[in-house]
C-alpha cells in the first residue's frame, strides 16, 4: 500500500512537472517576441558606458530586474487569484503600450537623437560620469519594469486556468529565466567589441583568430543595429497579438484570413503560418499610430489649457 502509494504520489509530481514543463514552453514562446526588445532596449541603455564599467553596470540593472519581478510577479499571482476578470485587459493595455512605444520611436527616428546627447555628454569634462553611470541604471531598471511587467502578464495570460501552485511554479520560472537569458545576453553584447578587439590585437595568436577578432569588432554596432530593428518589430507582433487576441472579431478575421491563404499551391502552408503574424503587426502598427496621435493631440490641449492667458 505504502510503495503504491509511493508511486502515485511520484506519477502525480511527474504529470505536473510534465503540465509545468508544457506551460512554461507555450509562456516561454509567447514572451520572446518581448524578449527582443528587452535585449536591444537594455543593450542600448549600457551603450556609451565606460568598457571597465560596462559588467558592473548590466549586473546592477540585472539586480534591479530581480527587484522589479519580485514586485511584479506576486502582484500578478494575486490578480490572477482575486480578479481573474482582469488580465484580459491588462494584457491587452499592455500590448496598446507596446505598440505604442513601438511607433513613437519610428516616428521619432529611432535612437539618434538619444545617441547625440550621450556622445556630447561624454565628451563634457564637467560631466559626472557616475552621476550620468547612476542615471543609465535607473532608466534601464525603469525600462526593465514595463518590459517585466508585459513578460510576466503575458507568461500568467498562458496559464490563467491551471492550478494556483502551477501558475506560480510557470510565472516565476519564466522571471527567473528570462532575467538570466537577457542580461547574459546583453552583457555578452557589449563586451563583444571589446572581445573583439583583443582578439585582433593578441600579438601571439594566429591569422585566423585575428580575424575572428576583427569580425565581431566590425560585427557589435551591426548587431545592435539589428537588435533595434527586430525589437521594434517583436513590438507590433506581440502587442498586435495581444490586442487581436482580445478582440474577438480580429481574431476571427485573421483565422480566416490564414485559412483562405492555406489553400494557395504549394506555399500554402507557409503562409497560414506566416500570415496571422503580419497582420497581428499589421494590427499592432494601427494601433500604435492611433495612440500617438490621442497622446499627441492630448498633450498639445493639456498645454493649451495650462498655458496662462
Amino acid at each position: 500500500m505504502a510503495g503504491s502509494s509511493l508511486l502515485a504520489l511520484i506519477d502525480d509530481i511527474a504529470t505536473i512537472l510534465d503540465d509545468v514543463a508544457l506551460m512554461s514552453k507555450m509562456a516561454a514562446k509567447k514572451t520572446a517576441g518581448v524578449l527582443g526588445d528587452d535585449l536591444a532596449l537594455n543593450a542600448q541603455q549600457v551603450a556609451g558606458v565606460r568598457a571597465e564599467r560596462e559588467l558592473p553596470v548590466v549586473w546592477a540593472v540585472g539586480v534591479g530586474s530581480l527587484k522589479n519581478k519580485a514586485i511584479l510577479v506576486p502582484a500578478a499571482l494575486a490578480i490572477s487569484a482575486f480578479a481573474p476578470w482582469a488580465i484580459t485587459p491588462l494584457l491587452m493595455i499592455g500590448g496598446l503600450y507596446l505598440c505604442f512605444e513601438g511607433f513613437e520611436k519610428i516616428a521619432h527616428g529611432g535612437d539618434d537623437e538619444h545617441k547625440q546627447e550621450l556622445h556630447a555628454a561624454l565628451a563634457d569634462p564637467a560631466v559626472d560620469l557616475v552621476a550620468l553611470e547612476k542615471d543609465k541604471i535607473k532608466g534601464a531598471v525603469r525600462t526593465d519594469f514595463i518590459l517585466s511587467a508585459e513578460i510576466i502578464v503575458i507568461a500568467l495570460g498562458t496559464v490563467a486556468a491551471a492550478p494556483f501552485i502551477q501558475q506560480v511554479t510557470v510565472v516565476v520560472g519564466i522571471a527567473v529565466v528570462m532575467t538570466v537569458g537577457v542580461y547574459g545576453l546583453v552583457a555578452a553584447i557589449v563586451k563583444m567589441d571589446d572581445a573583439g578587439l583583443y582578439l585582433s590585437q593578441r600579438p601571439d595568436s594566429n591569422a585566423a583568430v585575428r580575424a575572428l577578432g576583427r569580425v565581431l569588432l566590425s560585427a557589435a554596432p551591426k548587431l545592435m543595429k539589428l537588435l533595434g530593428v527586430v525589437g521594434t518589430v517583436a513590438m507590433f507582433m506581440v502587442g498586435g497579438g495581444i490586442l487581436t487576441h482580445g478582440l474577438p472579431f480580429a481574431h476571427h478575421l485573421i483565422e480566416h484570413a490564414a485559412e483562405a491563404v492555406a489553400t494557395v499551391p504549394a506555399i500554402g502552408p507557409l503562409l497560414h503560418a506566416v500570415v496571422p503574424s503580419l497582420l497581428d503587426a499589421v494590427a499592432g502598427v494601427i494601433a500604435g499610430a492611433l495612440t500617438l496621435a490621442v497622446v499627441t493631440l492630448g498633450g498639445k490641449l493639456l498645454r493649451l489649457v495650462k498655458k496662462p492667458a
